[in-house]
């Protein structure tokens, strides 16, 4: 009798949750047609009537990654060109010219070289502004120029470019071009092995378990990996490079979404390489999503020591799916959870202030986790380091001078007064420093701090309301207090910014293979890391 109550209770229940669903996908789908057909219509009625000729495929590309800029900054429509560079992001393969190229304020400029590849044969150097290709001129060029520099292997591009004022011209033959996501491993000492990971591409597990073998076979008895500056990438290989360390099925990190086929758990599925060597890891703020789940698992099993400071804070799992016509869509479709239960995402993309961007989560709000052995670690704002260093994490002036290129331009000028400096290492002298801050004066090189836009916009405003005339002394006071104010930062900033500006000499010298080499003798993340590594107190004490 009470078997046939409960299954008489439990029926109506399942039944009445799946009507529910029914009804809500139903729903949904009259919705998403609804506002398709009247896109559609909207579409059609601007080719048609529009007073110019209009463009279908600019539109239609503005109008896709407008609406996908509601969500958050990692679900992004990719045309066919787009969909070239992101499978090289995620491989590390392409056929190029072997050196990285941004643009900025309409000029292309050439930021990084890689060492025996095709720009670097013909001569280019970082600095230079390329503003030819082949017969195109890219002065009013609107699409991604980037492009124009790849092609079939052995194809031949030639360029022109501006160096230092001067206009000259290079002929490249385009080569195969592996970007290592292991781009320099080495001893540091009689024990300790150091391996930098620079992203994760398809690639990435099976290049630092070479150098985890080597470094072994060279007598490492423990190890430093540095993913500072790693943006992420694929989360398998996160996955894989935790695998290394810790044994067969554990629990690395778990995926959670609306859709049940997007809710997994990862968990270790080879035998490691070593459980038991010790293993500090270092992060920083530019550390995000692929760095984070390993850094967060590893710090959760009690596996390793994170040093550094705390980590970007993305805990949102992105999935390509291929669309028509070659185009393809990396959308969100869960968070990720280590080890512990902890979702590290720092942005809230659901929730925005008035200026429209996303909300972080108050320090007030994380939720408190236990690591395998009891320790206590958060959620919801980054892998916080068990030990923190200040020096990883930038100062504002700094993050400034990097966005705004002051450092970079600066050292491209420094390249070329001192055209024979080779493998010295420079001392950045106060007089340098000098040299410098008159540069940025020079140059008219501007910090865009909040104050400083809050300070422009307030003008623009005043000149359209016409009563900028009435404000202008009180305008010049303020500004040349906000300049005194950055000056000051700089000061008080000298030594950090001074060893950005070493490190931006040293890889226009020595590439950046040279920089890692320097950073193995000089660096304060990578001496506390070896001294934690070298006392074995003091590392247990940490993890337990």
């Amino acid at each position: 009798m009470y078997k046939h109550l409960k299954k008489r209770y439990i029926i109506p229940v399942l039944a009445s949750g799946m009507l529910f669903i029914g009804v809500s996908f139903k729903d949904d789908f009259f919705e998403v047609a609804k506002q398709i057909e009247i896109f559609t219509t909207l579409f059609k009625a601007v080719n048609s009537n529009y007073v110019d000729n209009v463009n279908p495929g600019d539109l239609m590309d503005k109008a896709i990654k407008n609406m996908l800029a509601e969500l958050d900054p990692y679900t992004n429509y990719f045309n066919e060109q787009d969909v070239v560079k992101y499978k090289i992001n995620n491989t590390g393969e392409y056929t190029g010219i072997g050196a990285v190229i941004t643009r900025k304020e309409a000029k292309l400029i050439v930021k990084e070289i890689y060492k025996n590849y095709p720009a670097d044969k013909a001569g280019l150097k970082v600095g230079d502004e390329i503003i030819e290709i082949g017969d195109i001129s890219l002065a009013d060029y609107k699409e991604d120029a980037s492009q124009l520099l790849r092609g079939g292997k052995n194809a031949k591009v030639e360029i022109k470019y501006i160096r230092q004022g001067k206009t000259l011209k290079a002929n490249l033959t385009l080569e195969e071009v592996d970007v290592k996501a292991v781009p320099y491993f080495s001893k540091i000492g009689e024990k300790t092995g150091y391996i930098v990971l620079n992203q994760f591409t398809a690639k990435a597990s099976t290049q630092v378990k070479e150098a985890l073998e080597q470094l072994k076979r060279e007598g490492a008895v423990n190890i430093i990996l540095d993913l500072r500056g790693n943006p992420g990438g694929l989360l398998n290989e996160a996955v894989s490079i935790c695998n290394l360390f810790v044994p067969k099925n554990e629990i690395i990190v778990t995926t959670k979404s609306k859709t049940e086929k997007h809710n997994i758990t990862f968990k270790t599925n080879r035998e490691p390489i070593d459980t038991e060597i010790p293993l500090v890891v270092i992060v920083d703020g530019k550390s995000a999503s692929a760095s984070e789940i390993v850094a967060g698992a590893l710090q959760d099993l009690d596996r390793a020591v994170i040093i550094g400071s705390r980590s970007f804070g993305k805990g949102l799992v992105q999935r390509p799916i291929d669309l028509c016509y070659g185009t393809q869509i990396k959308i969100t479709i869960s968070r990720y959870f280590t080890p512990s239960g902890r979702c590290i995402q720092a942005l809230d993309y659901s929730h925005k202030d008035k200026d429209g961007k996303a909300i972080r989560t108050a320090a007030s709000e994380y939720n408190a986790f236990k690591t395998r052995k009891g320790r206590t670690v958060y959620d919801g704002g980054g892998i916080l380091p068990d030990v923190v260093l200040d020096e990883t994490k930038l100062s504002t002036i700094s993050e400034a001078l990097i966005k705004n290129e002051g450092i970079f331009n600066f050292v491209t000028e420094y390249y070329y007064k001192n055209p024979n400096l080779g493998t010295t290492i420079p001392v950045i002298s106060d007089l340098d420093f000098a040299n410098f801050k008159a540069f940025l004066k020079r140059e008219k090189i501007s910090f865009d701090t909040e104050t400083e836009l809050a300070l422009k916009k307030t003008l623009a405003a005043a000149k359209k309301e016409k009563i900028d005339a009435s404000i202008t002394n009180e305008y010049q006071q303020l500004l040349l207090a906000l300049q005194k104010s950055e000056e000051n930062m700089l000061n008080q900033n000298q030594k950090e910014i001074k060893n950005l500006i070493l490190d931006e000499i040293i890889k226009r010298y020595q590439y950046k293979e040279g920089l890692y080499l320097y950073y193995t003798k000089n660096n304060s993340e990578i001496k506390k890391a070896i001294g934690i590594l070298n006392n074995e107190m003091e590392y247990k004490k940490i993890l337990n």
